[in-house]
């Protein structure tokens, strides 16, 4: 009796609204405790979180009820229930690789990081996805068989207003319960975390879409006046270069190797009795190196461009975002690249990707880099790409033709995409003399061949710069971005690396975001560095190194060689690294704090260390604030340092860089800097085991024809082909 009459209440068009919601709801439940991690602590927090998804998934569904006709209005609530469940799904796949939530930013930006993505989706996939589409795929079906059949019955606005109601009713107890548990929630936003687990996806979402519309009612405000507390802060956080490093550097060609998801625990690392990274582990202990083994990268939802970011100009990723799609195509940038303009200095990016791909297209015109050579300088054939690019080998070879063009001093990046997840690679580049790990997770074990390739590219990139003369004019610096393997991958990751999965803890995950930062040039005194560092003090050591005082520069980081140098980073969370301690989520001693040196969890606290922490959690988050304050308002275009010349983005063409070169070299005839102008053409002595070029050595030379036809005059062309 009980199960007809549940069958003739789904038949009523509120049954099936109410199908709709417990269906929602039943997969969302499952979502939680089995893709994300909410930290739910307590039964009160179960019981909220319980609650959270129904109040929206009614509003949303009830929306259908509103029209008068009976299949329009099934159709409306199916279309409802299908975008709230496609945001619950992209918020699963996106958790998995960031360990957080979608933003509106990200959201409203995902265009121009979407090429290039399927691999990785593909890769994030698990069969059990399945359960977040089987209600829907079974309830339209049974729709379309009559099974389900359609309620003819006229409700009126009534009842559509009072199940809305009910809703918004819910909604208001879910936020009084969100409330007793963590008072001033949505005040009080550190972590998404905590507003998903409280108040659930849908009014997370709702939330941070009035935010980010009041952020951008504020940039509109902004003022010069903003920036004064921020200079207060920046100078008083920089630290004078050393007097037997400033400029020690200087007119040098710059090159950064930018490492893909390169993780400090590779370097020195063994697997099956042979070195992981050989050629690096080499330039690690370099006599000309300058290694740090504490260094921390410090991206957040923004991860590789993060990275870039923090390079280039020395502040730090935005809190809900990346901040390169969302504000790089509009902001004022202090960036390396346009900084060593003003010092004679040519740039330029290499990148076998499209130009859109985090927005580099705009971004790289803003921070003043005179060329950007994508994915339509290179090989365009299939098999020459993993799923984010040009395989790196490839990357480096193809680009030689034109580094050789660019007028010295130069400033140089390369961005390698090889070792990112998935950690793809075909068989014909895999050592044959390199064995993988055998663990459970096939990630981890593609984790090591990946690298091991990458490895391998960079020696043969190293090669060159010594057999074309390079090497003894340039500062070569190398590091890796962020981490490959998450944290949910450490436990299976422990025994490889030497460490216990049964003791790990929170304090392994913060140690496992070192990577590697590297400085070499021949007249280096190289040393292994330990003290504390990240990725923000990345460029004001560089630019000390160059003779550039970064004095007048807002720049959130500072000089890792200076002696009066501060030993501490925060990262985009707010987890705090100083010599002493790991301050987990910047909450200070409420927090979990670990002495850094040891491991050991700090309970009993000294006076002496709750003041040094407390003034750590004060200057991590006074740090990340105004750094959001000066990317999110755009306040650098009110301020220019004396001696710099802001970037004019308007002058910059990437679809003429090749031209722009040889215009450049022959305009400058005699007085021309370029290797190529000194050398002639370097590229034969670019060597190279890369499978795909065996049979097509031509490839390293050639200029693709897109770019000579859509770049150079018959005559330039005749010129070109005449010089190779």
């Amino acid at each position: 009796m009980k199960k007809k009459k549940l069958i003739d209440f789904i038949q009523t068009r509120t049954g099936f609204l109410s199908l709709l919601v417990a269906c929602f709801w039943l997969k969302y439940i499952f979502a939680v405790y089995f893709d994300f991690n909410l930290g739910l602590s307590d039964p009160y927090q179960h019981i909220i979180m319980w609650l959270s998804p129904i109040p929206t998934a009614v509003i949303l569904v009830s929306f259908g009820f509103y029209f008068p006709k009976p299949i329009v209005s099934y159709i409306a609530m199916l279309v409802m229930d299908f975008a709230n469940t496609v945001l619950l799904f992209a918020n699963i796949i996106y958790y998995r690789q960031f360990s957080d939530f979608l933003t509106i930013k990200t959201m409203t930006n995902a265009g121009k990081v979407s090429q290039g993505l399927g691999k990785s989706t593909v890769a994030l996939l698990h069969p059990t996805d399945i359960l977040i589409w089987i209600d829907l795929i079974i309830i339209i079906t049974l729709l379309i068989l009559h099974k389900i059949k359609i309620d003819q019955k006229s409700y009126g606005l009534s009842t559509p207003f009072a199940i809305t109601s009910v809703g918004a009713f819910l909604l208001t107890l879910n936020i009084l319960l969100a409330e007793t548990s963590r008072p001033r929630l949505l005040r009080n936003t550190f972590d998404r975390s905590y507003v998903v687990k409280y108040l659930g996806i849908d009014t997370f979402t709702a939330y941070d879409g009035l935010k980010s519309a009041q952020n951008v009612q504020v940039t509109k405000n902004a003022n010069a006046s903003d920036l004064n507390n921020i200079l207060s802060f920046t100078k008083k956080n920089y630290a004078a270069p050393s007097a037997s490093t400033f400029g020690i550097e200087k007119n040098r060609n710059v090159i950064i190797i930018h490492l893909e998801s390169f993780q400090q625990f590779l370097i020195n690392l063994r697997v099956n009795g042979k070195e992981v990274t050989p050629f690096l582990n080499s330039l690690y202990k370099n006599k000309h190196t300058i290694s740090f083994d504490n260094f921390y990268h410090q991206v957040g939802l923004g991860r590789t461009s993060d990275a870039e970011n923090m390079l280039e100009t020395g502040t730090y990723g935005i809190s809900d975002g990346s901040l390169f799609t969302s504000l790089g195509s509009e902001n004022t940038f202090q960036a390396a690249p346009q900084i060593l303009r003003n010092n004679g200095y040519t740039s330029a990016v290499f990148h076998g990707n499209v130009g859109s791909f985090w927005n580099r297209n705009d971004v790289y015109k803003n921070m003043g880099y005179n060329y950007f050579f994508d994915k339509n300088y290179y090989s365009s054939q299939a098999k020459d790409s993993s799923g984010y690019g040009l395989k790196d080998k490839l990357l480096f070879a193809e680009s030689i033709k034109y580094l050789e063009q660019m007028q010295q001093p130069f400033y140089a990046k390369f961005i390698t995409v090889t070792n990112h997840i998935p950690f793809d690679l075909d068989k014909e580049d895999q050592d044959p003399n390199f064995k993988t790990t055998n663990t459970t997770d096939q990630t981890i074990n593609n984790y090591f061949m990946t690298a091991h390739y990458l490895d391998e590219a960079v020696h043969e990139f190293f090669n060159y710069l010594k057999s074309s003369g390079l090497y003894k004019n340039t500062m070569v610096v190398i590091y890796g971005d962020h981490y490959g393997l998450s944290n949910s991958e450490n436990e299976t990751l422990a025994p490889v690396i030497g460490e216990s999965a049964d003791t790990w803890n929170t304090y392994n995950n913060v140690q496992m975001q070192r990577v590697p930062f590297m400085i070499h040039a021949n007249n280096l005194k190289g040393e292994i560095n330990h003290e504390v560092g990240g990725e923000i003090d990345v460029l004001p050591t560089l630019l000390h190194l160059l003779g550039v005082n970064t004095k007048g520069y807002v720049q959130f980081g500072s000089d890792l060689l200076s002696p009066k140098r501060k030993d501490w980073i925060v990262f985009r969370n707010g987890t705090i690294v100083s010599d002493k301690y790991i301050i987990v989520g910047a909450k200070g001693i409420k927090g979990t704090v670990y002495n850094r040196q040891n491991g050991k969890q700090i309970v009993n606290f000294t006076p002496q260390e709750k003041k040094e922490i407390a003034e750590l959690a004060k200057e991590g988050k006074e740090s990340l604030h105004d750094s959001d304050l000066l990317n999110n308002h755009n306040l650098l275009r009110f301020y220019t340092p004396t001696g710099f010349v802001p970037v004019n983005p308007s002058q910059f063409n990437y679809a003429e860089n090749y031209q722009k070169m040889i215009e450049i070299r022959e305009q400058l005839a005699g007085n021309s800097t370029s290797l190529y102008s000194k050398r002639g053409s370097t590229t034969k002595l670019y060597k190279t085991d890369a499978a795909e070029l065996k049979n097509r050595k031509q490839e390293i030379t050639q200029i693709p024809e897109n770019v000579l036809k859509n770049q150079l005059s018959d005559s330039d062309t005749k010129k070109t082909k005449q010089n190779k």
